[in-house]
C-alpha cells in the first residue's frame, strides 16, 4: 500500500518488481492508510510494506516494513534488512517460479467495517464532525467509518493529493485553523485532522480550540479505564496526565522507550504474559486500542472520539477542563555531546528518582523532565512537565544550566 505522495507509484512499483523478482506474491492494495495496510496483513497476509513518509513534508518518501502480525519491523531488523540490501544478499527466482501480481483496493472496505464497528453499542445519531484528511489516504476511508457510526462528515482536504495543497503532512494548530473555522462555522462535536498516513489524529473542539495530543491521551485513557482498569503502555515522553488517570481509574501505567513499536510490542509481551492491556500510545496523537490492533490508528482514534463522547454527554470543552493541571515544556540544546550531558545530567539529579528506559527522565513530587538525544539531528530533546508554567521554566532553566553551563 501507499500514501498519496507523486513519488508512491514509482517507489511502489520498485517494490513490486523486487519482490516479484524472488518469487514473492504481491497483492497491490493501492493508497489507503499505513494502520489499514497493518489490519489486512494481519488479517490475510504473511508480509507488508507501506510506501509513506508519514508527517514530513511532500518531497520525501521511505518504505515501513509491516510484520505478520500487524506491527511495524523493529530498528534492529530493519537495520538487517538494510544491511542485505545495501549488499545485495537476496536470491533472485527462475522464470519458472516468479511471483504473481494482483490489485485489491477494495479490500480498504474490510477494515473501514471493523473499525466503524468497533464501538458497537454507540449510535452516533447525527453528531457532526468535521474530517481533515490533509490530502492523504484517509481521504475516504475515515469520513465513511463516521458515517457509517451514524456521523454527519464535513470534510476539508478531503481530495487525494500528493503535493499537499491544503497544508503539510504534519497536523499543526497553525494549519489547521481552517479546520478550526469550519468546526464553529457548521456547529460540529468536534475536527479531526490526520497526519501523512493517518496512523495518527489529532483534534479541535467544538469552540475550534487544539485539543494538545497529551490531553487527548489522558481522555481517552480516562474513557477507556473506566471501563476496564489494566495497564496503559506509554513511552516516558509521556504527560504525567497517564498516571494520574490511571490512578483516579484503578490502573497502572508501564512505560516503554519512545516510539510505537517499542510500545506495541510491548503491549504484547504484557498480554502474552496473561496480563490485562487495555490501552497504549503515545503523547502525539497516535493512539494504540489493542481490541482493534497493535499500531496506531488514525481512523480508530476518530472513532473512540465520537464513542466518548457520545458517551459522557458533555462537550469536547468542558471534558478537557476536567484534566489535572499541567504545563509541558519542549526545548532542543544543541551539542555535538550529547552523551557528555545525560552524563551530567546523572550525576547532577542523583538525588532525584531517575528513569534510565530512554535517555534520562528526572522524576520529582509534582514535575518531571526527560533529556533525551535526538535520534536524527545534533541535539538533545528537553522535555519538561510540572503543575504551572512557573514551576516548569525553573525546573527547565535549572537543567540546562547544570548540564550545560
Amino acid at each position: 500500500g501507499r500514501d498519496t505522495r507523486t513519488s508512491g507509484p514509482a517507489l511502489s512499483r520498485a517494490i513490486i518488481a523486487g519482490l516479484l523478482a524472488t518469487g514473492c506474491d504481491v497483492v497491490d492494495l493501492g493508497v489507503l492508510p499505513t494502520p489499514a495496510v497493518q489490519y489486512l496483513v494481519r488479517e490475510h497476509f504473511d508480509a507488508g510494506a507501506v510506501i509513506t513518509a508519514s508527517h514530513n513534508p511532500p518531497e520525501y518518501n521511505g518504505v515501513k516494513i509491516i510484520e505478520g502480525d500487524g506491527t511495524e519491523m523493529d530498528d534492529t531488523q530493519t537495520i538487517c534488512l538494510e544491511g542485505h540490501l545495501f549488499a545485495e544478499e537476496f536470491i533472485l527466482a527462475g522464470w519458472e517460479s516468479m511471483g504473481t501480481l494482483s490489485a485489491a483496493p477494495e479490500m480498504i472496505h474490510e477494515y473501514i467495517t471493523a473499525v466503524a464497528g468497533y464501538w458497537k453499542d454507540i449510535d452516533a445519531d447525527g453528531m457532526t464532525v468535521v474530517a481533515d484528511p490533509g490530502s492523504g489516504p484517509a481521504c475516504e476511508s475515515t469520513p465513511q467509518v463516521l458515517t457509517k457510526m451514524g456521523c454527519h462528515v464535513v470534510t476539508i482536504n478531503g481530495m487525494m493529493d500528493g503535493t499537499f495543497p491544503g497544508r503539510m503532512p504534519e497536523p499543526s494548530p497553525e494549519g489547521l485553523q481552517p479546520l478550526s473555522e469550519l468546526v464553529r462555522n457548521t456547529s460540529a462535536a468536534f475536527g479531526v485532522a490526520h497526519d501523512g498516513d493517518a496512523d495518527r489524529a489529532v483534534f479541535v473542539d467544538e469552540t475550534g480550540e487544539y485539543l494538545e495530543e497529551n490531553e487527548q491521551f489522558a481522555l481517552v485513557e480516562r474513557f477507556i479505564c473506566s471501563k476496564t482498569p489494566g495497564i496503559v503502555v506509554t513511552p516516558v515522553s509521556t504527560s504525567f496526565l497517564a498516571e494520574r488517570i490511571a490512578e483516579e481509574t484503578g490502573s497502572v501505567v508501564d512505560y516503554t522507550r519512545v516510539g510505537s513499536i517499542s510500545v506495541a510490542r510491548r503491549m504484547i509481551a504484557l498480554a502474552e504474559e496473561g496480563k490485562t492491556v487495555v490501552f497504549g500510545g503515545e503523547g502525539n496523537g497516535g493512539l494504540i486500542l489493542p481490541g482493534n490492533q497493535h499500531c496506531r490508528d488514525g481512523a480508530m482514534t476518530a472513532a473512540t472520539m465520537v464513542a466518548l463522547l457520545k458517551s459522557s454527554g458533555k462537550t469536547l470543552s468542558e471534558l478537557r477542563t476536567t484534566l489535572p493541571p499541567h504545563v509541558m515544556l519542549k526545548d532542543k540544546i544543541h551539542t555535538d555531546s550529547p552523551h557528555e550531558l545525560l552524563k551530567n545530567a546523572k550525576t547532577a539529579f542523583s538525588g532525584d528518582t531517575l528513569d534510565l528506559t530512554d535517555g534520562v527522565r528526572i522524576n520529582r513530587q509534582g514535575m518531571w523532565a526527560l533529556l533525551r538525544p535526538s535520534g536524527t539531528e545534533p541535539f538533545m530533546r528537553l522535555y519538561v512537565e510540572a503543575e504551572t508554567e512557573k514551576e516548569a521554566e525553573a525546573f527547565r532553566d535549572e537543567i540546562t544550566r547544570v548540564i550545560s553551563p
